[in-house]
């Protein structure tokens, strides 16, 4: 019934619309077509004003309610990141007065050089000054921009400093693994047929004597405050992004090609819900780029913590490798072997 009520509706409106144009039509031939051009010229003008006007107040009006639902209510969480928040303020800026004053030409221009019967019309077919001018203006301006942009973009892909951390971070349909590197600070080698969606998530060769301490978790990243920390990103099936809103960065995850970024956080998980007032905070790590059909829940988190937390969370994790192998892990060794390893490794040093 609703359905053949809208479309009732949807006839009805086209006949009335139809019909006001017909009228229409009939009263410009009562008045004559040339009276009703210059009265059309008319309104039209001033309809262009009014769309002037209502268009500037909806800019005001949209960023007024809405600006509190975006990002750049709180500056970056990262140092890095506050370099973009800048390029886009400056960025903003530009194209902001460029825009607002081309409209208000466009518009103001429409009303004012309307037909009128005291002006004639001005031929005016090339000038090579206004054609230098709005060529060379907006290339000058466009190329300052891209150098900011590529300086930028050149800092957060080079090389990190050399305190930082290095956490290697791989997407997968429709989730991310996290690795660090153990006592040894080197990750091991790995191969993708290795993988093994049960034992081995990232193919690990365990033949690698530096995959014995690798830590591989996927429920959470955890990073330290004021620390940089350089990601190296992978993907074990199709193309992902690793999108970081809150800390202004964002990479893709390629298979087969790592990529690598690196920033420093600024905050706390704990602290940021105090600045946020969202006592739900949770840094998010994204896919930015369109993965599957479950796309849209890949959805990663990151702690951020002090240097005290982070060594306490790091003492509790436990190698991959004793999950791949848990008759080697010391702990679920029988006494007399614990022992043993005892010794063995009382005689080594």
């Amino acid at each position: 019934m609703t359905m053949y009520l809208t479309i009732a509706v949807i006839i009805l409106i086209f006949i009335v619309i139809f019909q006001i144009a017909k009228a229409s039509e009939y009263v410009s031939v009562l008045k004559g077509e040339e009276t009703s051009r210059k009265q059309n010229n008319k309104i039209n003008g001033f309809l262009m004003v009014a769309f002037l006007v209502l268009g500037l107040f909806g800019v005001w009006f949209c960023n007024e309610k809405l600006f509190g639902r975006t990002l750049l209510v709180h500056d970056a969480a990262s140092v890095e990141g506050a370099r973009v928040d800048s390029m886009l303020w400056v960025t903003l800026a530009v194209t902001g007065i460029v825009f607002i004053g081309t409209q208000i030409v466009l518009f103001w221009f429409a009303f004012k050089y309307q037909e009128s019967d005291k002006r004639k019309v001005y031929f005016f077919s090339h000038s090579n000054t206004l054609e230098v001018v709005w060529t060379i203006i907006p290339a000058i301006a466009l190329t300052v921009l891209v150098v900011i942009g590529l300086r930028n973009w050149f800092l957060f892909t080079g090389e990190a400093p050399k305190n930082a951390m290095v956490v290697e971070i791989t997407g997968k349909q429709f989730g991310w693994i996290y690795r660090y590197p153990g006592y040894d600070g080197a990750f091991g080698k790995k191969y993708y047929k290795n993988i093994d969606a049960a034992s081995n998530t990232l193919g690990l060769i365990w033949e690698d004597e530096l995959t014995h301490d690798d830590v591989v978790t996927e429920q959470a990243m955890y990073l330290v405050k004021g620390k940089p920390v350089k990601l190296v990103i992978n993907s074990r099936d199709v193309i992902h992004d690793v999108g970081l809103s809150q800390f202004r960065l964002k990479m893709d995850a390629v298979p087969g090609i790592p990529t690598t970024m690196w920033f420093t956080p600024k905050y706390t998980t704990a602290e940021m819900k105090e600045i946020t007032g969202n006592p739900n905070f949770a840094y998010e790590i994204s896919c930015d780029q369109m993965c599957g059909n479950g796309h849209y829940s890949m959805k990663g988190i990151i702690e951020v913590v002090s240097q005290e937390e982070y060594d306490l969370w790091m003492a509790k994790q436990k190698p991959y490798y004793f999950a791949a192998f848990p008759e080697k892990d010391p702990s679920n060794a029988k006494p007399s072997d614990s022992t043993k390893l005892v010794a063995k490794t009382m005689a080594k040093n």
